[in-house]
């Protein structure tokens, strides 16, 4: 009865023994993960099945996890950490970690978590976005028109009532690489990937979407160019420690991107404010790649 009662939350939960291996693992868990019971229950949570790591980018599941802790002193813990889907990209999720007791031991710990993703979009809003073509065909993220559209109205916000923005133009490192080595379907995948990472990992209110290509812009609603160049920092670290499985060759692909990030002047129109930010990406392209360069 307790098993059917987990297993209709809309959180994900898991159970660990004393030797933090897997109990219990309800549906929930399958959903945000996309690794199903029978992949986990009976192995150790630090066999870094979901390779959880905080915004410094630390591997919790290696050193740190909440609930080895709760395992040695039996309190209770919350946290915000980033987990990897089966798929490849990061999720944030929201973590609550009690011990479980029995006659004054602990004898386990349960681990609560939902996905924190604050860009969720309503689905009758997304479907009236695909009837528009707002949205890009390959990874479901917003499309260049969209995009346009977008910059073009935040610009007149910036003109007229003084909000600010910026631009965040991202370019994966070595793509033609990838897809001569393995293939235009390994290419996708890692465009999916990234795609579902960065859209997953920003604000509600900030918008993420593909430019073309291998290219992809977010656009960061009342930032400085420190708060910019902080956001940008977290998507870079995100996709680095994100990587995708391609069957057909048994192996996993990492990539990463570079980045320029610039906050928007009144005098901008799109052009400018995407050749700045596109100036600024091929300096940490020039730099060594895998950086950020914010002005």
């Amino acid at each position: 009865m307790y098993d059917k009662i987990l297993d209709i939350l809309y959180d994900g939960v898991y159970f660990v023994d004393k030797d933090r291996r897997i109990t219990f693992w309800n549906k929930s868990a399958e959903e945000i993960t996309g690794y199903k019971k029978d992949e986990v229950v009976g192995k150790f949570c630090y066999s870094n099945i979901l390779s959880h790591i905080d915004q410094e980018g630390n591997r919790l599941c290696l050193n740190g996890c909440p609930i080895h802790q709760t395992l040695l002193d039996g309190k209770k813990r919350e946290a915000l950490v980033f987990l990897h889907n089966k798929k490849g990209y990061r999720i944030p999720v929201k973590i609550k970690v009690t011990p479980l007791i029995d006659n004054g031991k602990i004898i386990g710990a349960a681990e609560i978590f939902f996905d924190n993703t604050e860009n969720i979009i309503n689905e009758e809003i997304l479907n009236r976005y695909k009837k528009e073509a707002f949205l890009d065909e390959l990874t479901s993220i917003f499309n260049r028109r969209f995009l346009k559209n977008k910059i073009d109205a935040d610009l007149n916000s910036l003109r007229r009532y003084n909000l600010p923005f910026g631009i965040i133009f991202l370019d994966i490192d070595n793509f033609k690489l990838i897809n001569d080595t393995y293939g235009h379907v390994a290419g996708d995948k890692i465009l999916i990937n990234v795609a579902n990472t960065i859209s997953k990992n920003v604000r509600s209110f900030d918008t993420a979407g593909r430019w073309g290509g291998e290219e992809f812009v977010c656009i960061i609603e009342n930032v400085t160019p420190k708060s910019l160049f902080s956001v940008a920092e977290k998507l870079r670290f995100l996709i680095e420690n994100s990587d995708v499985y391609l069957e057909d060759v048994k192996t996993y692909i990492k990539v990463t991107v570079s980045i320029g990030a610039t906050v928007a002047k009144t005098d901008d129109n799109i052009n400018t404010l995407i050749k700045r930010a596109d100036d600024l990406m091929y300096k940490s392209k020039i730099r060594g790649k895998n950086l950020v360069t914010v002005a």
